[in-house]
């Protein structure tokens, strides 16, 4: 599934934010964070990797595992956790929340508006969240068409 990139990050801005962050460009963290670009599925690391690969064939497990973590830590993508599942990682920077369909295991992006940026939970008043997570699980409407029908 290929995805349009409206909040994507030029390699100009990726390469501020990985400096601001300590870290340097590379040619490998450069691959790794376009290979998750180029689809909306919230891949495992494996699957980043064997992607990635495909391109570049010197990667390695190791600096694939680095760079999504490096990632993670930059602002630049998003590690989603399902209980005792691998980690999945997502592209996706905008607001929004997470489909989890328990049947094929697969993780949805579901727009997901704050109204006048306030969240529609009634927190106390001594509580100001910094970074909000919100998770759905359920079936796909038609599991038997759900094209990760056979990956879990």
């Amino acid at each position: 599934m290929k995805k349009d990139l409206p909040s994507a990050t030029s390699d100009q801005d990726l390469a501020h934010k990985l400096a601001s962050s300590g870290m340097r460009m590379t040619a490998q963290r450069e691959h790794v964070y376009h290979t998750l670009l180029q689809q909306t599925d919230h891949p495992t690391a494996d699957e980043v990797y064997l992607r990635a690969k495909s391109a570049m064939p010197e990667l390695s497990m190791a600096t694939v595992y680095n760079t999504l973590d490096a990632l993670v830590k930059c602002g630049l993508i998003k590690q989603v956790n399902v209980e005792r599942t691998a980690s999945r990682y997502c592209s996706n920077m905008n607001e929004h929340c997470h489909f989890f369909c328990e049947e094929c295991g697969s993780i949805h992006d579901v727009d997901f508006k704050k109204d006048k940026g306030e969240l529609p939970l009634k927190l106390p008043r001594n509580l100001v969240p910094t970074q909000v997570d919100i998770s759905l699980r359920g079936r796909c409407a038609d599991p038997l068409k759900c094209p990760n029908r056979n990956r879990n």
